[in-house]
């Protein structure tokens, strides 16, 4: 309150309550004028007394209706309801006992049901349990509201006030959930549809460029896996060849290294001590075998000569004459001249000179076919990452973008139960707003006490005959206070509203724009990425090997593998892999702005139930709402007249300020036509000039005043008037130039 540097003029009481005692009166007493001394060490134990009771512990009042019959409320009429209706309603707190139990038992059962449909039913637990707590909290409500409202006044205001918190913040913040779940499962479900449909575009594309990657691989090395398939085959047909070669040469080699027909002994004691050719080992074989078969020849003669000597000698019994008969059979002899062959044996050999040496080659050749020309080819398969230590198959990037979205996901719907759970909870915060409102009404003075009800108007009225009112109202002064009366939403309540409105529509909007911006980006992407994929291969070799040697044969096994073709045409499209994004429907967007209109209308209700809570708590408290108003009343007065000196002061130093008249002023002066076009405006509030608006009676000063300010003012204008410094004494600020808050 604006008060340093200012002489204020007193206040008295003595107006006449509208039940025939006095009220105390808001009277505006100036310096000099008689009882201004009394008047105002009166306003200020009047005010000390109300900042007591604010600031420390409660005065102990009168139950309310208790002593006399209260002031009915201006707004409510007793005839406009039945007589036991009015006689109940303005009853006093020991009447109707019975009535207000039953009644309150009422009230907790409909509060019992409310709680246990906002709290108790969404629960994720047993029906049984369920009913158990509908019907424990039930009892409890219903005990206690019928036990407060037999009994308390208070308990009845809190409990009435509780519809009014419905509409006001608690109930608006329930609401805000609904809001929330709209815009959730509209705009942002469809964010996340589109979403979904960019990772199967993306895990489709990726895909797609796989197997084409793939396909690509598989056309290039075609070529290279069939000769290496016709190398393991041409290596199976060397091995059966070299097998053949080896197994022809058996036979030779067998009979070359065979020892059968001499005697390894002699050979042995022929080499001696150094080691022989092949050329003179064959030729010292064969003379051995040839000398062995000479030997032979003269064992078997002497062998066929003892075999027939014998048979003679059976033959003829005779003796003597058998031995004279068979004599020519012991000529055994004979068959040493066989020995005479021994020289052809050693000098007409049948062997050729260079047979070893042949013999050997060959051997070497065989041998190196059968070590040197074996096939053995492994062709191995192995699967590697197109990317070292990256693995960017479609499953799996499908998997982790869409456990990624999923999980984020899971977490927004998380917080959003979790929030859906605490603001269900302001079923809870309305019963304590409702009785902390009821708490503060009686406590401070000062708590939500800015209307101008019908009392304020009476006051008034009872003090024009001392020609000092407050009504009509100013302008700074009407965005401080509040008409009930009124239909129209006036300043202080449009500002809460618009405060309440905006951030949820902003989120809504957001939400909406991106929605929309997502939805028009896939879209495009969807038109204009049309891409039409085209593979042509051709593939065509041949090498040839002339001959039938088994060099050839071997040639055509092996390098004959590399005669290959092949012809390959694919064609493929993305067509499956675009996005299609989906898009709101009117249905969608009617969805998620209804629970948004309803906030909204509930923000525009939010103002009638606030002047509808001070008219409960001023029913039950009549005699408190007097003193509110009248505190109000004497408050307002204090702080225009303050202000009214403040813009005497301030209206003197700008005059001192400025000698000469403004431009504007002068060209308003000079040229009337241009008069129309300038507007002027009340130099102490800043009113537009109006036709009630009075000019200053000096010719030169063409200062304006509206007309409440210039009989605020005592008619006199401070901005001409010589002497006038002894009017306004003292100093003050440029910021004290307002209304005080």
């Amino acid at each position: 309150m604006l008060v340093a540097g200012i002489r204020t003029p007193g206040i008295v009481a003595g107006i006449q309550g509208p039940d025939g005692h006095r009220e105390p009166q808001a009277s505006l007493l100036f310096p000099g004028e008689p009882g201004w001394v009394q008047g105002s060490l009166e306003l200020w134990r009047h005010r000390g007394m109300e900042s007591a009771a604010g600031r420390g512990k409660p005065r102990r009042q009168k139950p309310p209706n208790s002593s006399e019959t209260p002031p009915q409320d201006p707004g409510l009429h007793p005839f406009l309801l039945p007589a036991c209706c009015a006689r109940f309603l303005w009853s006093q707190p020991d009447q109707f006992c019975p009535s207000k139990f039953f009644l309150g038992a009422g009230v907790g059962g409909f509060l019992a049901l409310g709680l246990a449909q906002l709290l108790i039913f969404p629960m994720s637990i047993e029906e049984d349990h369920k009913i158990k707590l509908m019907y424990g909290l039930a009892g409890e409500l219903l005990g206690v509201s019928a036990l407060g409202w037999g009994t308390s006044p208070h308990f009845r205001c809190a409990s009435l006030l509780i519809a009014p918190k419905f509409l006001g913040k608690e109930g608006r913040l329930y609401l805000l959930t609904y809001v929330l779940a709209a815009i959730y499962d509209g705009p942002v479900a469809n964010v996340q549809h589109n979403l979904g449909e960019v990772i199967r575009s993306v895990g489709c594309t990726v895909e797609l460029q796989i197997n084409h990657s793939r396909q690509i691989w598989r056309v290039s090395t075609a070529p290279l896996r069939a000769v290496l398939n016709n190398m393991v085959r041409g290596g199976r047909t060397l091995n059966a060849e070299t097998r053949n070669v080896s197994e022809a040469f058996a036979g030779l080699n067998e009979q070359v290294a065979s020892e059968a027909g001499y005697s390894v002994q002699r050979t042995r004691q022929a080499q001696g001590g150094r080691a022989p050719s092949t050329q003179q080992l064959y030729e010292l074989k064969t003379k051995l075998r040839c000398k062995y078969v000479i030997d032979q020849a003269i064992v078997r003669c002497q062998a066929w000569f003892d075999t027939k000597h014998k048979a003679c000698m059976r033959r003829i019994a005779v003796p003597l004459l058998n031995h004279l008969l068979c004599l020519p059979m012991k000529f055994k002899f004979l068959c040493h001249m066989v020995k005479v062959l021994h020289t052809w044996c050693r000098d007409k050999i049948p062997v050729e000179g260079n047979f070893g040496q042949t013999y050997d080659k060959v051997n070497s050749s065989v041998d190196g076919i059968s070590r040197d020309f074996s096939a053995q080819l492994v062709v191995k398969h192995e699967n590697q990452d197109m990317l070292v230590g990256a693995n960017i198959s479609r499953k799996r990037l499908t998997e982790e973008v869409t456990s990624q979205v999923r999980r984020q996901s899971v977490r927004l719907g998380q917080a959003i139960s979790v929030l859906r759970v605490l603001l269900s909870c302001t079923f809870l915060f309305i019963f304590i707003s409702a009785f902390s409102y009821t708490n503060h009404y009686n406590h401070d003075i000062r708590f939500d006490n800015l209307y101008v009800t019908t009392y304020f108007r009476q006051i008034d009225a009872r003090r024009r005959q001392q020609k000092r009112t407050l009504l009509p109202l100013r302008r700074a002064e009407v965005s401080g206070v509040i008409f009930p009366c009124r239909l129209a939403i006036q300043a202080t309540e449009l500002k809460n509203i618009l405060l309440d409105c905006i951030p949820p529509l902003v989120f809504l909007l957001l939400a909406w724009g991106l929605d929309h911006l997502l939805y028009t980006m896939f879209s495009v992407i969807q038109h204009h990425s049309f891409v039409q994929y085209s593979f042509r291969s051709s593939h065509h070799l041949e090498v040839r090997v002339g001959g039938r040697s088994l060099l050839a044969r071997l040639l055509r096994s092996t390098i004959g593998a590399l005669n290959t073709s092949s012809e390959m045409a694919m064609e493929s499209t993305n067509l499956a892999c675009l996005p299609h994004p989906q898009a709101m429907t009117q249905r969608d967007y009617l969805f998620s702005c209804l629970p948004l209109g309803a906030l909204v209308l509930l923000c525009l209700v939010q103002a009638y139930a606030h002047r509808l809570r001070r008219t409960i708590a001023a029913f039950y408290f009549p005699k408190r709402e007097k003193k509110r108003i009248l505190f109000l009343y004497n408050e307002l007065l204090h702080k225009r007249q303050a202000f009214v000196q403040l813009q005497r002061r301030r209206i003197i130093r700008r005059a001192r300020r400025q000698q000469a008249l403004p431009l504007l002023e002068r060209v308003y002066l000079c040229c009337p036509l241009l008069r129309r076009y300038l507007r002027r405006f009340c130099v102490l509030c800043g009113s537009p000039e109006s036709q009630s608006s009075q000019l200053c009676p000096t010719p030169t000063c063409c200062t304006i005043y509206c007309r409440p300010c210039w009989r605020d003012m005592g008619q006199i204008c401070f901005a001409c008037t010589p002497g006038c410094e002894q009017l306004s004494g003292g100093s003050s600020s440029e910021e004290q130039m307002a209304y005080a808050d």
